[in-house]
């Protein structure tokens, strides 16, 4: 049984399968929550009106932490949060917040995405799904048009003219494609559009399969340590839909790593689609817990332990980092953990229970071991086939997200301790590897958190010494030149470099090319001068290149006045809607609202700086002109970057010292 779709529906699960054709089948279906009363002596009334109201039973919570007894309640989280109101919050909750199709799959061992519970860790995602990609022409953040869409399904049908008609058009060839998975960029912005405009003209919209749509609000929201915004999504029931440029998952993972990310969490394709990798990996936490009959908690009671400050300042002092010394150095070798922190909460037994008892055997290590293993596979299965480049994306974000998750205070299955031991041991690993790459006569260039750059010859035999003494495993990449840039204060950047990989490509880090806010204009110039260099096999045959690497900036610079302007959108998220000076990014939301496009925290805009000076910005699509010395100093900046690498000089190994730093 392959299930393509699940919703909690009149009192049940409707779980939508596909088996040549997509049937429905609802299944009846009401879990209850648990309830534990440290004193229940003294909620004996409630317990009383729990039991008479709700036929709540006794029975016996088993939790990470051991069994606790309690009650099984058959009620909603409106009756769960009134019984916290009522005892006062002394009380334990558990399997409240769930989601009710996940929880049913978990206890009949039934995975989305997968023929049998058995294939869950497999790495081949087999499915015979039809899909389409509809491309509706226009700014989405406007008022909707709908004169211009394409519809691409083997052939491109290309629907235009008046708003009714066309979209009349578009509903037939869906409803006559009955595909089981739509690709549509700015999906959850045009949906709720579509919606408004076929009920206006009275049309039946026929995204899902049975007119039925779920819902999820808006909001902006705090993540490692900047603003996030999650736009608002109408959901088809029985048929996928992916926002192809807003979804995170669907950019790194494809339709293969929605369906990865699915299957393993045990929540539908379009869940999967819209989440972060950390709510996907603790959907898969959630999930294997109540697979394994363990209860979840509500709101978590395993608080941080009380502990003197100087243990804090020993304990929390996050990863190693090694500073480099700026310039370019040759022959490197970029040595890299796999996966190194939830390899160390596997191999150390981490876990909220193990904290003071490392005899037991942990929840975490437990349920991160098989999805660890998982990720080795793909990576390795990747080097030669790249059907699973996006699954190995997926399972890495979804395990370097499993870290972050442990320290989280709202985390189901987290605490500081666990988040403190993993980065106190990955210190020690880096410092091990370090001394044992020294030991070996290796030059150390860099360090950060879970791979060395180094150099010198045998690698192959540094590489089985760190992973035999370490038990982690390694991977190895030789870079035929790599430019570390500088700081402002002349000291190494941590995060900015750039260098030529053996086959020939060229790896960066931090340089305009890969930052997103990057202006197409001023990415497109540094990509053509870092392909220029990727020729040069060696440092003496990247000088060669200057010459013609100057060409390309010096071409840039002349051709800026006649560039459009569209090509100088810059893309910023906006962490806030005032601003308490005047700057660009306040200018940008003002630009917006004036356009009356609302806009959020968190949220991505686009513009373009039309008078740097007095902080005048145009929104991307209704820009006629640019200011030409803004960016011209973009321009010079980003030169700056490759410059160094022809200015800064090849490094002497003699006088390379690495400063060591550790991550706050």
């Amino acid at each position: 049984m392959w299930i393509l779709d699940s919703a909690y529906r009149d009192g049940g699960i409707d779980l939508w399968t596909k088996d040549g054709s997509v049937t429905k089948v609802h299944h009846p279906y009401n879990p209850p929550f648990f309830v534990h009363f440290p004193d229940p002596h003294a909620h004996h009334e409630m317990i009383d009106a729990l039991i008479e109201r709700y036929g709540a039973g006794e029975c016996t919570i088993r939790t990470i932490f051991g069994n606790l007894p309690g009650y099984s309640v058959c009620a909603g989280r409106d009756v769960a949060e009134a019984i916290e109101e009522q005892a006062q919050y002394n009380v334990q909750l558990f399997n409240v917040d769930v989601r009710r199709d996940q929880r049913f799959m978990a206890e009949q061992r039934l995975v989305p995405c997968g023929e049998t519970a058995d294939s869950r860790f497999a790495p081949d995602l087999p499915h015979d799904l039809t899909v389409i990609e509809i491309r509706i022409h226009g700014n989405p953040a406007l008022p909707a048009v709908m004169s211009d869409i394409d519809v691409i399904h083997g052939r491109t049908d290309r629907l235009t003219g008046q708003p009714e008609p066309v979209l009349a058009d578009l509903f037939l060839l869906v409803s006559a494609l009955d595909p089981d998975v739509i690709l549509m960029p700015d999906a959850d912005t045009w949906m709720p559009k579509l919606r408004t405009l076929a009920q206006s003209l009275h049309l039946a919209m026929p995204f899902s399969r049975n007119g039925r749509y779920r819902t999820m609000d808006s909001r902006s929201y705090w993540s490692y340590g900047r603003m996030e915004h999650k736009e608002a999504a109408l959901i088809p029931d029985g048929r996928i839909l992916i926002d192809t440029e807003q979804s995170f998952v669907w950019r790194e993972g494809g339709l293969s790593g929605i369906l990865m990310a699915a299957r393993l969490s045990g929540l539908t394709p379009n869940l999967a689609a819209r989440f972060t990798p950390g709510t996907l990996i603790s959907s898969y936490e959630v999930y294997e817990a109540l697979k394994q009959g363990i209860a979840v908690p509500f709101r978590k009671s395993d608080g941080e332990t009380i502990r003197r400050i100087s243990t804090l300042q020993a304990a929390d002092r996050g990863g190693m980092m090694f500073q480099p010394e700026p310039g370019i150095f040759e022959n490197v070798e970029e040595i890299d953990f796999t996966s190194m922190y939830p390899s160390i909460i596997v191999h150390a037994n981490l876990s909220p229970e193990t904290i003071g008892h490392p005899e037991r055997p942990g929840f975490l290590p437990a349920v991160l071991a098989p999805l660890l293993d998982l990720r080795i596979r793909t990576k390795q299965l990747k080097k030669t086939d790249p059907r699973f480049v996006g699954i190995d994306s997926i399972l890495k974000w979804m395990l370097v997200t499993c870290f972050g998750y442990t320290g989280y205070k709202n985390a189901k299955f987290g605490r500081i301790e666990v988040h403190e031991g993993i980065t106190g041991r990955s210190r020690e690993i880096l410092l091990q590897t370090k001394d044992i790459a020294e030991g070996m006569n290796f030059a150390v260039l860099h360090g950060i958190v879970d791979c060395l750059w180094v150099q010198g010859s045998r690698v192959d035999l540094l590489k089985a010494r760190v992973e035999r003494e370490t038990g982690l495993l390694l991977e190895v990449e030789h870079f035929d030149w790599l430019v570390f840039e500088p700081l402002n204060d002349g000291t190494g950047a941590y995060n900015r470099y750039f260098g030529r990989l053996a086959d020939g490509s060229v790896k960066i880090r931090g340089i305009a090319a890969r930052r997103h806010d990057t202006p197409a204009y001023i990415r497109a110039m540094q990509g053509r001068m870092l392909e220029v260099m990727a020729g040069a096999g060696t440092v003496a045959e990247l000088r060669r290149c200057e010459d013609a690497v100057t060409r390309i900036y010096t071409a840039a610079v002349e051709g800026l006045p006649d560039a459009d302007p569209q090509e100088m959108a810059i893309n910023r998220r906006i962490s806030r809607l005032t601003y308490a000076h005047r700057c660009i990014e306040g200018a940008a939301v003002q630009a917006y609202r004036e356009r009356g496009t609302g806009v959020a925290p968190g949220m991505k805009i686009r513009y373009v700086v039309t008078d740097a000076k007095r902080y005048k910005v145009e929104p991307a699509w209704c820009a006629g002109s640019f200011d030409r010395v803004y960016y011209r100093q973009l321009i010079d900046k980003a030169w700056a970057e490759i410059a160094f690498a022809f200015k800064g000089g090849t490094c002497d190994l003699s006088q390379t010292r690495c400063q060591q730093r550790v991550l706050p």
